[in-house]
């Protein structure tokens, strides 16, 4: 609900130079830390902080976890098109809000810059690049405006790998596009695997992203996504 609130914020108040605080967050990430476990010494020095908060929305940062991220480009609900989605926003049930607001980035609104192939090409580069080193990585796809990606934290933090994933493809992108300014959007969006059952439920969904957004038939004959390196048994080989 707070992910789900502050891109709601953010659509609301575009000019906004940063989401609003949530004050309610802070309260929610103390009563988790009562029931977890603190993190280690020698994790907090590598930048994990476990359960924590930015004043915007609740993370759960630690070593092993099986992290769901999603990240979108600066333009995908543009201002220009605001009639088109301002009415989700105000839906009241917060399911039924995600659902359509998740619809609505699958229309492929704003520049789309990512069906670009060098562009995406860079993307991907980028999430295999440390894979087996940083992290593993489990899922992806990289959508017209958007991209999800599903990877296990290793030595480094989500917070950190994410962070280097968006800077250094925001900077390759806009020299590709010989432009300035932000290519993502601020912040992204992060949801841990309880369980395989979620994890497996995680991948289907972002490897049939395109299928459901009618972009092709074939999850497997999108070209930027981990479901064409999988064999016949569903096992990721890269």
């Amino acid at each position: 609900m707070f992910r789900l609130n502050l891109l709601v914020s953010k659509l609301i108040n575009p000019s906004k130079p940063g989401p609003p605080r949530n004050p309610a967050v802070r309260d929610l990430v103390q009563a988790k830390r009562r029931w977890s476990s603190p993190p280690k010494p020698e994790d907090v020095k590598r930048g994990f902080r476990g359960w924590n908060e930015r004043g915007y929305l609740p993370h759960r940062d630690e070593p092993g976890l099986i992290q769901f991220v999603t990240f979108r480009l600066n333009d995908s609900f543009p201002e220009s098109l605001r009639s088109e989605w301002e009415h989700l926003v105000k839906i009241e049930d917060d399911y039924k809000r995600k659902t359509e607001l998740e619809s609505y980035l699958d229309k492929g609104r704003g520049q789309c810059c990512l069906r670009r192939d060098n562009i995406a090409q860079v993307i991907e580069n980028n999430f295999r690049q440390h894979a087996g080193e940083r992290y593993e990585l489990r899922a992806w796809v990289i959508m017209p405006n958007h991209a999800h990606v599903l990877f296990k934290a290793g030595s480094v933090s989500m917070s950190e790998t994410v962070g280097a994933w968006k800077k250094h493809t925001g900077k390759l992108a806009n020299r590709l596009l010989e432009k300035q300014g932000a290519f993502w959007a601020e912040d992204y969006f992060d949801v841990f695997m309880r369980n395989e059952k979620h994890e497996r439920e995680t991948i289907h969904y972002i490897e049939n992203n395109p299928a459901n957004a009618r972009l092709m038939l074939n999850p497997k004959d999108w070209p930027w996504s981990s479901a064409r390196f999988r064999n016949e048994y569903g096992t990721l080989r890269l």
